[in-house]
């Protein structure tokens, strides 16, 4: 067989496959602007409700060379007993210490004689020494009825407190009253950033619970007007012309958390933000639906629904590509040439 012949044979079987692939490749620009569209389906808002919060009276905690207690934040019923079983787990003495009085906090930048002296002038709930490996427990029922309230808890031992040896016993409130919780990140978010509450009458006590799942510290700071839109170039006035319902600092730390109390008088949308200089700019706010329906989340747009012109033109080359995969399948190649025949 001549090199000519075979050239010529490789040459039809090309012009044969040709308009395969022709087809093939433009079926799949048919289907690539659907699965583009994928990336950027709009997340809904997510949406907390109220709900009971953890009810136990009894824990464990360990006191760590670190030092730190571990775990670091506790939550009961506010009026409830409490017992508290702690081991030191390192080789250096710890305390267990809890301030007497609701919501204070110390200050992390006091000497070791400042905490001692506050303690020695305001007293303390419970203070409980223990050695290395020692366990213990300590026993107490807190003043407080209704709560919600924070107490905090500390080692005295020189500069472990500095070092970050706290947390805090959070009492839920039993009273008439709804319970919310939220959460902030470091994502510069409100988790959930929509919260309901259907109250049965009013004025009613609203209780939420914010812990931080990130390191930053943030603030819930709720507007006193319902249905009032605050942005990050208003709200600075706004608040110096209504004061917040709330606004409680939310502690840097992951599991930090912080008590934001407050009193609704009449149903509608409220907004809170972090008042935190750059956070509500990014986008770090969310909305209170009290007595009000939340609308519901937009629904995705069809992945199948593409710009018309791309749908089009897809389609035009379609036409073309099974055009020529007929006249392919009929006569076994493309239309010769002028002057390509036998001589």
């Amino acid at each position: 067989m001549s090199d000519r012949s075979v050239l010529r044979r490789t040459s039809t079987h090309l012009r044969r496959a040709v308009p395969w692939f022709v087809a093939a490749a433009l079926l799949a620009t048919v289907g690539l602007p659907s699965v583009a569209a994928l990336g950027t389906l709009p997340v809904a808002p997510m949406i907390g409700v109220a709900h009971p919060l953890a009810s136990t009276a009894s824990f464990s905690v360990n006191l760590t060379d670190q030092p730190a207690f571990s775990p670091q934040y506790l939550s009961a019923p506010a009026g409830s007993p409490v017992s508290i079983q702690l081991t030191n787990t390192g080789n250096l003495n710890h305390t267990f210490t809890l301030v007497a009085q609701p919501n204070v906090v110390l200050s992390p930048s006091w000497s070791p004689a400042q905490v001692d002296r506050f303690f020695q002038t305001n007293g303390s709930l419970a203070n409980v020494s223990l050695a290395p490996g020692a366990s213990g427990w300590a026993n107490l029922s807190a003043n407080t009825s209704s709560g919600p309230a924070s107490f905090e808890f500390v080692s005295v031992v020189p500069y472990q407190f500095q070092a970050g040896m706290f947390g805090f016993l959070n009492f839920t409130a039993t009273g008439p009253g709804l319970q919310l919780s939220e959460n902030t990140t470091d994502g510069l978010q409100f988790v959930p950033n929509v919260l309901t509450a259907a109250p049965a009458h009013y004025p009613v006590s609203i209780d939420v619970l914010v812990t931080n799942e990130g390191s930053f510290g943030h603030t819930f700071t709720l507007a006193s007007q319902s249905n009032v839109t605050l942005s990050p170039g208003n709200f600075t006035t706004y608040f110096q012309q209504h004061a917040p319902l709330v606004s409680a600092t939310v502690p840097s730390g992951g599991g930090s958390t912080v008590w934001a109390n407050f009193t609704i008088k009449g149903p509608g949308v409220y907004q809170y933000i972090c008042e935190i200089p750059g956070h509500f700019a990014s986008g770090m706010d969310g909305f209170l639906y009290v007595g009000v329906t939340p609308p519901a989340p937009p629904a995705p747009p069809s992945t199948a629904i593409v710009d018309t012109w791309i749908l089009a033109g897809s389609a035009a080359l379609l036409g073309v590509g099974v055009v020529l995969t007929l006249v392919a399948a009929y006569s076994g190649r493309f239309p010769r040439s002028p002057g390509s025949g036998h001589h």
